[in-house]
């Protein structure tokens, strides 16, 4: 076998390398991500956001829960009415993984009893960003809507230099 065919061998067995999306954000190795669970970054300097791995799939979200800004890394992930959500530890709100929607259980009618409980959706409340898996690598390609989500709130620098002075304090 000449080199030539050794080198083509070698290298046809490898992924090609594929350049990452334009205007995504490297965020970690995807076997270290899938080994903890779920990684902290801040994203171009500007946005704080946790991504999850969970049954075979990565999510990207503010790392902030757009109710009081809990810490949604140290949250549980669960399941409600088919849909996955993080829980947040602070106050124990749903938000699916997939779209940010806040869920909440709402009542039919409160004067029967037992009460008949259902999961409906509060709207989208959690900004969440696009994941890219590149060979081993994975990308966050943040949300660039122009609409207000209530997560914003908790990237702004008034945020952030009102969470300085409480940890100085």
């Amino acid at each position: 076998m000449s080199s030539e065919e050794k080198t083509w061998q070698i290298s046809s067995s490898s992924v090609p390398p594929h350049p990452p999306p334009p205007s995504s954000h490297f965020v970690g190795k995807r076997n270290d991500i899938i080994r903890r669970g779920r990684v902290t970054k801040l994203v171009n300097g500007c946005r704080d956001i946790l991504v999850v791995y969970h049954h075979g799939e990565f999510h990207a979200m503010d790392m902030r829960c757009y109710h009081a800004g809990g810490a949604l890394e140290l949250g549980d992930i669960e399941e409600f009415n088919g849909r996955v959500c993080i829980v947040c530890p602070w106050h124990k709100y749903k938000i699916t993984l997939v779209e940010g929607e806040g869920l909440y259980q709402a009542v039919d009618n409160p004067t029967v009893k037992p009460l008949i409980t259902h999961w409906r959706s509060k709207g989208v409340k959690q900004r969440v960003h696009k994941v890219t898996v590149v060979n081993e690598d994975i990308y966050v390609t943040l949300n660039d809507s122009r609409e207000t989500i209530e997560s914003d709130y908790y990237q702004t620098d008034r945020y952030r230099s009102n969470l300085r002075i409480q940890k100085v304090s």
